[in-house]
């Protein structure tokens, strides 16, 4: 009884493994063309996440492996610093994720704004979709958000027909092969569609990009030294730590979202952040991209009736064999249909529909997302979270700090105010407006136990307040605190 069920959940995540690697493969490809870096690297990322980041624990059904979400950062940074150095880059940032991990903090990126989150997503889906509209016609993009989406109006007297077609018609497969719900059982919708394109391009001998293998270990670099020593220039730890955060938030909303999808054991944050940052660490010893765990490959994982984390393991087994086995089978895939996957994957980023729940009951948070998404289309990755986090962080304050003034006429006895609520600098100016309006002739006693948080400022404008009252009355006790002003 028992090894009839072994034996069952062991053929789940044999045949869940080679779906999650047949899901994988041109994708690995794909955001590494897209990041400006060798096909392989991403290939190398893809083994790691599988063979690292899938033996330890944390999130069992999670599978890792390059992110379109990363694309952008990724890109910047080897335009900036070099190839040489992404390596160095990825390890530190591996290195910061273990620390977290360490220090238990996993669960706070849990805290992060969901509005941030989905304007970064869908900022790095609108640069990427951008860019990537460049490639499907075999044209050199421009650098920068602001640039690509500037160069569009000139794009369609530089593209080449061809390649825009073999791009074209793999979007096109993606979408049609994705609504039939059984073929994509049988067979994943990206590898359907690169297949057509390859072998369209090799039958016809079409004229187009394809990509350039040059074997898996041509590619791998250890970072050296030299390279060790860019990590004290400010843009690179600026870079290390936008890798790591945002590598780890997108991991752990992922996991979050795969904990929905089954019923089984559910994440542990803290060792899953623990994961991504070992994986990071041998990809950037490597020289490799960065790994986040993808949530388009953990749902087909799920979906394809995985068990434990063997079909994440072999799934990084599989990719090692094909780059061993038949490298030079990624040569006659056409950039363009790559470029078609990515500009499908990129429009997934924008959340369309949570845009629509948002304008409908909570515009504020719709509001953080846009600017969010702006600052990342016309600055960069990392500055347009910040604005993001920061925008969020206001937006909270401004919302949580509600004081009301109540006022109430007591005849001859004078006039009660109470205070209610958070007193804080940003509601100061409505609080001294209310008071101020109060007739100068009349006894007035304020009333502070409704309060339940005073900060500082609003406490010394109260007491300012008080004793400019009295000086004015010219006698003492005119005014008579409720509770103490502090």
């Amino acid at each position: 009884m028992l090894t009839r069920r072994l034996r069952k959940v062991g053929q789940a995540d044999l045949c869940a493994s080679l779906v999650v690697f047949l899901v994988a493969l041109p994708l690995c490809v794909g955001v590494a063309m897209a990041s400006g870096v060798p096909a392989e690297l991403g290939l190398v990322t893809g083994i790691v996440g599988g063979l690292v980041a899938g033996l330890l624990p944390g999130s069992s059904l999670q599978v890792s492996g390059p992110a379109a979400g990363l694309t952008v950062l990724v890109f910047e940074a080897v335009h900036a610093y070099g190839l040489e150095v992404l390596g160095a880059i990825v390890l530190a940032a591996g290195l910061v994720q273990l620390g977290l991990g360490a220090l238990r903090l996993g669960r706070w990126f849990r805290a992060v704004s969901v509005a941030v989150v989905q304007g970064m997503l869908a900022g790095i889906g609108l640069v990427l979709v951008a860019g990537q509209v460049y490639a499907l016609g075999d044209a050199a993009a421009p650098p920068g958000g602001p640039g690509k989406l500037a160069g569009l109006s000139a794009l369609p007297g530089r593209v080449d027909p061809v390649a825009l077609s073999v791009g074209g018609a793999t979007l096109v497969v993606v979408l049609l092969w994705g609504r039939w719900r059984r073929g994509a059982r049988l067979v994943p919708a990206p590898l359907v569609a690169v297949a057509l394109a390859s072998a369209a391009t090799w039958g016809f001998d079409l004229e187009v990009r394809r990509v350039r293998v040059q074997g898996l270990w041509e590619v791998v670099r250890v970072p050296q030294a030299a390279d060790l020593g860019r990590l004290t220039d400010v843009g690179v730890i600026g870079t290390v730590v936008a890798f790591a955060l945002i590598a780890s938030a997108e991991s752990l909303f992922s996991a979050a979202a795969v904990d929905r999808l089954h019923d089984g054991r559910r994440t542990d944050y803290d060792r899953e952040l623990m994961a991504q940052g070992a994986g990071n660490a041998v990809c950037g010893v490597l020289g490799a991209l960065p790994m986040t765990a993808v949530i388009v490959r953990s749902a087909a994982n799920v979906a394809a009736g995985a068990r434990t984390k063997a079909s994440r393991v072999l799934h990084g087994a599989w990719l090692l064999l094909f780059t061993a086995v038949v490298p030079g089978a990624l040569g006659v895939v056409p950039v363009a249909a790559l470029a078609g996957l990515l500009v499908h994957a990129g429009c997934k980023l924008v959340p369309v529909r949570e845009v629509r729940a948002l304008w409908d009951g909570h515009r504020g948070e719709l509001l953080v997302l846009g600017v969010t998404a702006v600052a990342i289309v016309v600055g960069n990755l990392f500055e347009g979270v910040l604005v993001g986090l920061a925008l969020a962080v206001a937006k909270t304050a401004w919302e949580i700090s509600h004081v009301q003034v109540e006022t109430e006429d007591r005849g001859e006895a004078g006039i009660v105010v109470r205070v209610l609520g958070h007193a804080t600098f940003l509601r100061l100016p409505k609080l001294l407006d209310a008071l101020d309006a109060l007739p100068a002739d009349r006894e007035v006693r304020l009333e502070l136990g409704g309060l339940r948080h005073v900060d500082h400022a609003c406490a010394a404008a109260l007491e300012g307040w008080a004793a400019a009252r009295e000086r004015r009355a010219g006698r003492q006790g005119e005014v008579a605190a409720g509770s103490p002003v502090a």
